[in-house]
């Protein structure tokens, strides 16, 4: 067996969560690859709103295992107020909820120094959900990290305090940031010993097993392929690789055992937090649809940017991944719309290209549109494939041909239900 990919194509808050949801009774096995507690993946059902930030979206259904991989960077505090409110739904995670010793613990002076970094940057802030990712990676990298498995080494207080010696040499070169690192460590510390206790695997072993036992199994990516820390529009990314090599770094996979890859996109395109955004509107238009399409981040409640669809950033998104089949998210968000703009090209350095240059501030790129037929009907009740408006048929159809990959599933509304599979 294969582990076929599930990740976002734009700037993340595509509908992930949504569609791993919907996917998860075709799979035994639903695993976490990156990312950390600033993923929020929404899902909606029975008339019930459920956010997650680092347990798989497979936790839903019945007897589905689901594993935090090695790649995810984990904040035990964050980790047990999820396991709570699922609890608290009236499901028990912990039962087929696995941790990969190997992935790294997000802890409080990671916090501390994030929102440190990010308040020395004042205008050139990268928009951070200051929860402690990129110290966590930065720590990661230059091997000074703190891992999963070491809660159950013997040798976790003798390493948490060369960490937090280490940070708080760091924090001192901001004196103008306040903190009270004593307020929150107990409770983390006590979140951490809890999270030792869970079920702790090496996913590399687990995993390959069991796709040798013929289980199959779905890697679940968070943030989105724009923000990739390799090919997104960086510095503005996030820290680690979103993009489909992603999930044999970040599980312990082989590229060979890798299947399908199925890009998740939003019928036009959102962002954020900071960075470039060619397409974005700044108008009535850009606000209506952040409206229309209740554009506010899942785990910030920030505000998200709007704009028109990108093929050009689309193509990109396709190519690095290796995406074998899509998915169309919040196409019953267009509806009203008579026209529909969508970006085909960029104007670049005195010419027109269909390929993602290396910048695309403003002053680098220009995109240019062409108008689609846009559609009236409320789409939030159809349930079949021919209940869809023929405008709707032919904006599918645009994109089929552009990407030259089918869209296989189509979404016209938040609920688990309302997902029409092609």
């Amino acid at each position: 067996m294969k582990v076929d990919v599930l990740l976002g194509l734009q700037w993340g808050d595509e509908g992930k969560g949504k569609i791993v949801d919907v996917l998860t009774p075709q799979y035994d096995i639903i695993a976490r690859f990156q990312g950390g507690p600033n993923a929020g993946h929404t899902l909606i059902f029975d008339g019930k709103k459920h956010v997650l930030h680092t347990i798989p979206s497979g936790v839903f259904r019945e007897g589905t295992q689901n594993v935090v991989g090695n790649g995810v960077v984990i904040d035990p505090v964050i980790f047990k107020r999820e396991i709570t409110q699922l609890l608290e739904a009236g499901v028990d995670p912990r039962p087929n909820l696995y941790i990969s010793r190997r992935a790294h613990l997000i802890a409080p002076t990671h916090r501390l120094l994030d929102a440190a970094s990010e308040q020395a940057k004042g205008k050139a802030k990268i928009g951070s959900t200051l929860k402690g990712i990129g110290p966590t990676y930065m720590d990661k990298t230059g091997r000074n990290g703190l891992r999963v498995g070491d809660l159950t080494s013997g040798k976790f207080e003798e390493r948490y305090q060369a960490l937090r010696t280490k940070h708080l040499g760091l924090l001192a070169q901001y004196p103008d940031f306040e903190y009270d690192l004593e307020s929150v460590e107990a409770e983390w510390l006590a979140a951490a010993k809890e999270l030792g206790q869970l079920q702790l695997i090496d996913t590399e072993h687990f995993l390959n097993e069991a796709l040798d036992s013929g289980k199959r199994v779905l890697a679940e990516g968070a943030q989105g392929t724009m923000l990739d820390i390799d090919f997104g529009t960086y510095p503005f990314v996030t820290s680690s690789n979103t993009i489909a090599a992603g999930a044999c770094n970040g599980l312990g996979v082989g590229p060979g055992r890798i299947g399908e890859v199925i890009g998740i996109f939003k019928a036009y395109c959102t962002r954020v937090g900071s960075g470039p955004f060619p397409t974005e509107l700044l108008d009535e238009t850009g606000e209506a649809l952040r409206e229309a399409g209740g554009e506010y981040g899942a785990t910030t409640g920030r505000p998200r940017r709007c704009g028109w669809l990108d093929l050009v950033q689309l193509r990109y998104a396709c190519r690095v991944n290796g995406v074998t089949q899509l998915a169309m998210m919040k196409a019953d968000v267009l509806s009203g719309f008579d026209a529909i703009p969508v970006c085909h090209a960029y104007e670049h350095a005195g010419a027109t290209t269909a390929n993602l240059p290396f910048g695309i501030e403003p002053d680098e790129v220009t995109p240019t549109y062409s108008d689609h037929k846009g559609w009236q009907e409320d789409l939030t009740g159809v349930t079949t494939v021919e209940g869809l408006p023929v405008s709707l048929h032919d904006y599918i159809a645009m994109v089929e041909k552009e990407m030259k990959i089918p869209v296989k599933v189509v979404s016209v509304g938040p609920d688990r239900a309302q997902t029409i599979q092609r």
